[in-house]
This record gives C-alpha cells, structure tokens and sequence, in this order.
C-alpha cells in the first residue's frame, strides 16, 4: 500500500493490517477487504490498536491544525471461505465467538448458499422455483436478512449437488443454529423487520462508524434524550409503548460495556449538539454523557463544526458495519422513516468508506470534539 505501512501490510493473507488517518486518532486496523485513507511515509504508528486510540489523541497538539489531505487506497486480501477447503462454516467457534450469534451464522450460510449456486450455474429464479418462492427469497436467505428452513436448504443443497454427507450435515445443523432469537425478540410488538435486521449486524460487528446529521448516535442517548427523540417519531404513541421503545434503545447500549465491546467511531454534525431536543437539561445531560463515552478506549467520537462549511455528509445520516469474519462484507446502512437500506456492494460500501473518512478528516480531533463539547455546555 503506498505510502503506508511496509512492515505491517507484509502480513499473510486473511488479515492484513489497513492504516487509517484522520486529523486524531491515527491507528491501524485489521481489514480483510476494506477501503482506507494512507497516511504519509514514517506517520503510521505500526501496531497501535483500538487500545491506543486514546493515547494517540492525546497527542495532538490542536484541534485546529491544518488537515493533511488523504489518499484513498484499497486493500483486498480476498479472504476464505468459511470452514475448511471452502467447507461449512464451523458452528461450535462460531458459538464461541463473542461477536457470533444467530446474525452472523446467517450471514455466513447465506453466503456459502450462494458460493454453491454460483459453482452449479443455478440461476436464482430456478432456485427460488425450487422451493416454491422467489428471486428475492434467495436473495434474502443468501444476504442472512430471513431466518432459513430445513426443507429449503436441504432442496437448495440437492440442487446445487452438494451430496456428501458431511458438508450437508455441516450446513444443515447450521439451520437451527442461524433460527435462533436475538435479545431484542421481546420487543418484536414495536421493532420493524427492517431494523431488527440492524440490531443482529450492530450486536455482531467488531467496529461500527457513523455519521449522525440531525440527533445523537442511539448508542450513546441518554434516557432523556431518547423519550424525547422517540416522542417526536412517535406523538400518538401511548405512554407504554414509549417506555417499551425508549427501554429497547437504553438495552442496545450494553453492547458498550460487554466483554468484547466493538470498536465505535462517531462523526457527528455540530447541528446535532445545538439543537435542545429535550430541553435544556436534557441537552446539558446528552453532551455530558458524550464525553464520558469519548473517554472509553474503544470509543471516537468528532464533530464536524459549522465553520468547516459543506462537508461530504451532508445526503444524511449513514453507518457501515465491519465484522470480524473475513468471509463476511461490510454493511453500509442507511436509515429512512419507515424502512432502511442495507448495501453490501463493494462499490456502494466504498464510496461510504470513502465519505466516512472524509468526514473524520474534515471534523475536529477527539480531544478538540472534547473541549467543543464543553464550550456548548456552558453555552447551554
């Protein structure tokens, strides 16, 4: 990778380490297929990790400094399949595997459904015909978006001539597996499909960037802050079903503190921060709680002011989820009023990698955010 880093990028394949510059924190990160910005010959750190994003901001010496301009590169280390030779996945680590779960085994079975019909020469019309349905269930079963039936996949498996015993008892006890419910099935009275979909890919990244236009990331609302977010979407709401779904965004927060907690980067318009939703109070306590969440080591949070002028964000408000399969995409999601778009395209999710990044170099430093965040306090 020009200009990057000779000794870290040398690394074999799956995994390769992709260096990352923004104004603060620079670090490198582990990314099978990803695109990224290069930071000038000798300015990567080698080795430093979401342990040491912290450190690194603490270096910085101005929030305001002159940004250097990015380079785009890409790289692509192609991956494995998942298991063996291309084999099944393996259930058992992927059980093992804090950020597994029924999402990502979906995810992975959907793929490798694919991988085999692609292999056959099946077209997706004649594999839907094949279990009574459609393009777009195959579409869906091989995204993981839907949850998977025996029958169908034991079909799709004799047509695609997949006959060895081992690989279609692998696959198939995977079925059961990917069926199994989220800790958000008891709020199912109140959650669109759509983003239930979100809730399984948030639960099972290992880093998740944002970019919020108009409110505060839900995973960093206060509970005043989320009942009068949830209010204004929802006025004719009963007073229970705003306590059900204000009480579903404070659940979505222990991803936080879990043991294995993703790494979150935030980008955020100043807009989001001047505008009172809630009130003054609530406002003083939502940007008091921001810094508190900047101060976690697995936590980015920066702001893109006003007087940067346009920035590159500003179509709205988008996130992209990396996992740490390799076998599995990254996931741009971009949330509208009454459904979402999930887009897995190399293409799509680069040009939001590539906005993302220019977001992060365009807004001020995490430890400028930091002393922006208090001026507004006091301000408030």
């Amino acid at each position: 990778m020009a200009g990057g880093c000779p000794r870290e990028t040398a690394r074999a394949p799956p995994r390769e380490r992709a260096c990352h510059v923004a104004p603060d924190p620079v670090y490198c990160a582990d990314a099978p297929r990803r695109t990224t910005f290069s930071p000038s010959p000798g300015n990567c750190p080698g080795t430093a990790g979401s342990d040491d994003i912290r450190q690194l901001a603490g270096t910085q010496t101005s929030a305001d400094s002159p940004l250097p301009e990015p380079r785009l590169s890409t790289v692509d280390t192609g991956g494995t399949p998942p298991g063996e030779d291309g084999g099944p996945p393996d259930a058992d680590a992927l059980a093992a595997d804090p950020r597994g779960g029924p999402t990502v085994l979906r995810m992975l079975l959907g793929t490798q459904l694919r991988r085999l019909r692609e292999d056959a020469g099946i077209t997706p019309e004649r594999a839907g015909y094949e279990i009574r349905g459609s393009r777009s269930k195959i579409s869906r079963l091989e995204h993981g978006r839907v949850s998977f039936k025996h029958r169908d996949v034991a079909d799709l498996l004799t047509l695609y001539g997949v006959t060895g015993e081992q690989t279609r008892a692998g696959l198939l006890a995977l079925v059961e597996q990917a069926n199994a419910q989220g800790w958000w099935a008891k709020y199912s009275d109140i959650l669109p499909d759509w983003f239930e979909a979100y809730l399984g890919l948030e639960a099972a990244a290992t880093l998740i960037r944002t970019f919020e236009l108009q409110f505060v990331h839900g995973l960093f609302q206060t509970q005043g802050y989320a009942r009068a977010v949830t209010v204004l979407g929802h006025k004719s709401a009963p007073a229970e079903e705003i306590d059900r779904r204000v009480s579903l965004r404070m659940k979505r927060q222990d991803l936080l503190a879990s043991q294995d907690a993703p790494r979150v980067w935030s980008v955020m318009d100043e807009a989001a921060l001047r505008r009172p939703v809630g009130g003054p109070q609530v406002m003083r306590q939502q940007l008091e709680r921001l810094i508190e969440a900047a101060a976690q080591p697995h936590v980015t949070i920066q702001v893109v002011p006003f007087r940067r002028g346009g920035h590159a964000g500003a179509g709205g408000s988008f996130t992209v989820l990396r996992f740490r399969q390799a076998d599995l995409p990254d996931v741009a999601y971009i949330e509208q009023l009454t459904s979402a778009l999930y887009l897995e395209r190399r293409n799509d999710v680069d040009h939001y990698m590539e906005v993302m990044n220019r977001l992060s170099a365009e807004a001020l430093t995490p430890a400028g955010t930091t002393r922006f965040l208090k001026e507004i306090i006091r301000e408030t």
